[in-house]
């Protein structure tokens, strides 16, 4: 499959000033894509605080560097704000936020799109999965364990955190447009017998 890369612009944030703006902006927005990373560890009983949180519209992306600048006030109260929120898997991404800043988002303003596909029978859970089977495109997952605390994020894994914010955005506007107009058809998988062959019977 070819590889689908976020098309939009992409503004990383360093400061607190630089976050209220960014949160202003993204206050005027129906709908973002939400997500986080984290510099992995490969030392037994070594953890690290999230580092990056992205937020993105169909067209603009912001990454919020909480290792350098926390979580500023703006930024907690965008997370609780009536602004639609789309992720995946966010129970991990609310335990790796609260580390940072002991916070509770309403669920009321998050859809969870692991709970969401399933009600087109969409059985795969993975981001890079779902998105696979709605638009045939493949999301590379090259930079995943990646050092997300570096003094400067490289392209490419600007455009990796980007790429997985928008497309939970992309996700879920063409499974609500779908919804909303009944075009679509759930089938079923018809399960597999088996059949056991005992010698002499």
């Amino acid at each position: 499959m070819p590889k689908v890369l976020f098309p939009g612009r992409i503004f990383v944030v360093y400061t607190e000033s630089d976050a209220e703006k960014a949160v202003a902006y993204l206050k005027d927005q129906r709908i973002v894509g939400v997500d986080t990373e984290t510099r992995p560890s490969f030392k037994r009983g070594t953890t690290h605080k999230v580092a990056l949180l992205q937020i993105s519209t169909q067209d603009t992306c912001f990454l919020f560097r909480l290792n350098r600048i926390g979580m500023p006030d703006s930024l907690q109260e965008f997370l609780m704000s009536d602004t639609l929120k789309i992720g995946l898997s966010l129970k991990d991404d609310f335990n790796s936020l609260r580390k940072r800043q002991d916070m509770h988002p309403d669920r009321g303003n998050w859809i969870e799109l692991q709970e969401y596909v399933g009600k087109f029978g969409i059985e795969d859970r993975s981001l890079q999965k779902i998105y696979a089977n709605l638009f045939g495109e493949k999301i590379s997952k090259n930079q995943r364990l990646s050092n997300w605390e570096a003094d400067v994020l490289s392209e490419g894994q600007k455009l990796y955190a980007a790429t997985d914010a928008w497309a939970c955005v992309e996700i879920y506007n063409c499974l609500s447009e779908l919804e909303s107009t009944g075009n679509y058809e759930i089938i079923q998988n018809e399960p597999i017998e088996s059949t056991v062959t005992i010698d002499g019977l």
